[in-house]
This record gives structure tokens, sequence and C-alpha cells, in this order.
């Protein structure tokens, strides 16, 4: 009991110390009506156990957040409960960070993905023609996105984030953000406070088969560069799973989109 109590009243500092370094818009935007004559015929469906099944984990290779439920992911993600969710992971992490025994050689590090991880595309998931996921994805459209180099920080990332680098552990960046979006991601990250990072690895035109495949691939070439991962952290399954994981990974909420 004593030790759930401490690890609320961490949460409640961390989203109160974050809450200033990093935000996302929190305004709830019009949704488009489901219902009425003109409306498709949705079948019902409980979007809170949807949800609990594609965090866990349960459902593997969706391709849509179900229509009907699109209000539901909307509200979730605009709304305070994905805030508090993501401070709760965040606080997580501090804790377990704080029983490592950091090596002065610079070779303890901590993996972080981008998008959903430490950058949030919520702005452009937002858009009545994107609808958070319950409409089809469109490449060209999220590259324009990109490109704007206007990601905000997820909630609590940047306080984790320099909350590791404080401790002398070394963020390493791996996404799955095409190469040529280099200078406009690290002109993002800088934006919103991310700095000192000693490797940003994106995907490259030879980079091929699944992100599970891919990350293994790039955390694969840390370790044998001499890299220890002592932390993991990513939106996505495919990015805690696979290969060279590191000793400990920490899923964030993200219930738009699925990548195997």
């Amino acid at each position: 009991m004593r030790f759930i109590f401490f690890f609320l009243i961490c949460v409640a500092a961390i989203a109160a110390k974050a809450s200033h370094i990093d935000s996302i818009p929190n305004q709830i935007h019009p949704l488009r009506p489901k219902t009425g004559s003109g409306g498709r015929h949705l079948a019902q469906i409980n979007c809170l156990s949807w949800r609990l099944a594609v965090e866990t984990n349960n459902f593997h290779d969706w391709k849509l957040v179900p229509l009907q439920c699109e209000g539901y992911v909307g509200h979730y993600m605009l709304g305070k409960q994905y805030r508090d969710d993501c401070y709760n992971v965040v606080a997580a992490a501090i804790q377990y960070a704080k029983t490592l025994k950091i090596a002065k050689d610079g070779k303890d590090v901590w993996v972080f993905d981008i998008d959903e991880t430490t950058l949030s595309n919520l702005p452009y998931y937002a858009r009545s023609d994107v609808a958070f996921g319950a409409i089809k994805f469109n490449g060209t459209k999220f590259d324009e996105w990109t490109r704007e180099g206007k990601a905000p920080a997820v909630p609590g990332a940047i306080f984790l984030y320099r909350t590791l680098l404080a401790m002398g552990i070394k963020p390493v960046f791996i996404t799955g953000t095409k190469e040529e979006f280099r200078k406009i991601r690290i002109a993002n990250l800088k934006k919103v406070g991310y700095h000192s990072w000693i490797k940003l690895i994106l995907k490259g035109a030879n980079d091929t088969g699944s992100s599970v495949t891919y990350k293994s691939g790039k955390r694969a070439d840390l370790v044998k560069a001499g890299y220890r991962i002592v932390g993991n952290i990513g939106d996505q399954w495919s990015d805690l799973l696979g290969d060279f994981v590191g000793l400990r990974t920490f899923k964030l909420p993200d219930p738009m989109y699925y990548i195997s």
C-alpha cells in the first residue's frame, strides 16, 4: 500500500513538473456525426474494451480505428486521461531508472521512439479528414505534416528524457521516420526541448522488412558497438518486441494506429 501511495505521489509530481515543459493542445475538436438517416449502420462495440485489447496487444495487425470509436478515441487522446496515462508510464520509467547503477563510460543508453513517444502527431490525427485513425492512412498527407516540423511533445516525455540525461543515461532515437526528414526532425526535436542525444537513427532506403525487424537490427548495431540498452520506450509493440529490446521496456498509449 505504501508503494502504491508513493507511486501516485510521484505521478502527480511528474505531471505538475512536466505540464509547463511539454503539452499537446487540449482542444476537443468537433467530431463527425455517426448517426442519423444519412449515416452508415454501425455495429455496437465497447470502445473502452477495444482500446484495452489494443494496448495489451491482444488485437494484432488491425488497420483502422472502428468508425464508431472515432469520437471515443478522439476525446481520449485530447483529454485528461491520455495525459494521466502518459504520466503514469513516465513515473514508472523514472522509478526503474533510479534503481540502475549507471557506469561512467557513457555506454548506458535509453532507446526512444519518436512518433507518439517523444513527438506527438495528434494535431494531424485530429484533422477531420484523418479522424483519429478511423480513415485509411494517407502517406502523402502524413509526409506533408512531418515537413511542417510542428509536432508538439508527448505529455511527460521531455521530463523523462531530461531526467535520464541528468542521471548519465544517454538517449538514442530509433524511428521509422524516413531519412529524408532528418533535418526537419532534428529541428522539431530541438524546438520542443530535446537535446544532447548521441544517435538519431532514421529509416533508410535499404531498411526493409517489418518494424520489429528494422528496430531489432538497429538495436543489435548499438549492442555490437558496445552500448548497453538499459531502457526502451515506445508507443507501438513493434518498438518493444524482437531482439536486444533492453533491460526494461515501457509502452505509451496509442489507440490511433498499429505498426507491425
